[in-house]
């Protein structure tokens, strides 16, 4: 074989070797951009799984949260107020409260026999708002069941009495006792009339728990600072360091004079 065959032979060989390694190559990127296609699609579908989790662990104020069903009579914006007085009273003070909360239970047993006696006047007419929100910094659900428990009340005309003896018997603030909602219908016990099946039904069967929700809310965006809010047609008095009962008592028999 003369030397320009075995030259030829070589160059033939090294062009294939080179051809072959351009293959492999190519295998490589092809076997690449398929397993990169894989998981971009496992990634993708766990991706899609985890938003359906997530959004079936949230809560979306529907059927997981219930039917918002506000009490018989409730009345303002949303129906989120409880009223108790005549219509036509010139004053109104407007309370929201939490049944957990020591200032409020303070506030009540301060001013609430001045204010029974105004309204019992036809001087004064008052807008219950029920909040939780010592649920939310102590932890538990008795702000929650203790104000559905209001509301049940308030189903049966019995709001105010049931209202009062709710924070004359109001546990320590770190007590979640009102979770109990055996512990409510005992209470009722203390309210002619209140103690029926209805009202357990109602207690037991969390029938208010989305309209609380839904009142607290309100609190929480409102702008107020705490728990008792006290408005006395507009003006919070709460904050009046002046203010007492014989004082409230004077306003409103003013602005009914």
């Amino acid at each position: 074989m003369s030397e320009k065959n075995r030259e030829g032979k070589r160059t033939a060989r090294q062009k294939l070797a080179v051809e072959r390694e351009k293959q492999k190559s190519k295998d490589k990127r092809r076997r690449a951009l398929i397993v990169g296609a894989s998981v971009v699609c496992v990634l993708g579908l766990a991706a899609v799984i985890g938003v359906l989790a997530a959004n079936a662990g949230k809560d979306d104020g529907s059927e997981a949260a219930g039917p918002i069903v506000a009490p018989s009579g409730a009345q303002g914006k949303d129906g989120l107020a409880i009223p108790v007085g005549e219509e036509s009273a010139k004053s109104t003070l407007v309370i929201w409260e939490d049944f957990r909360c020591p200032a409020c239970k303070a506030f009540e047993l301060a001013y609430r026999d001045t204010v029974h006696e105004l309204v019992d006047a036809g001087q004064l007419k008052v807008e219950y708002h029920l909040a939780t929100i010592i649920d939310g910094n102590m932890g538990g659900t008795g702000s929650r069941t203790a104000a559905n428990a209001a509301a049940c009340a308030q189903d049966a005309g019995k709001f105010t009495p049931y209202h009062d003896v709710l924070f004359t018997n109001q546990p320590p603030e770190t007590d979640d006792a009102f979770a109990d909602e055996s512990k409510l219908i005992e209470l009722a016990g203390k309210v002619d009339g209140l103690d029926g099946t209805p009202f357990q039904e109602c207690v037991e069967g969390g029938k208010h728990n989305s309209w609380v929700e839904k009142s607290n809310e309100a609190f929480r965006t409102g702008g107020f600072s705490g728990t008792p809010t006290v408005l006395l047609d507009g003006k919070n008095i709460y904050h009046d360091r002046t203010m007492t009962p014989a004082k409230l008592k004077q306003l409103v028999r003013e602005a009914n004079a």
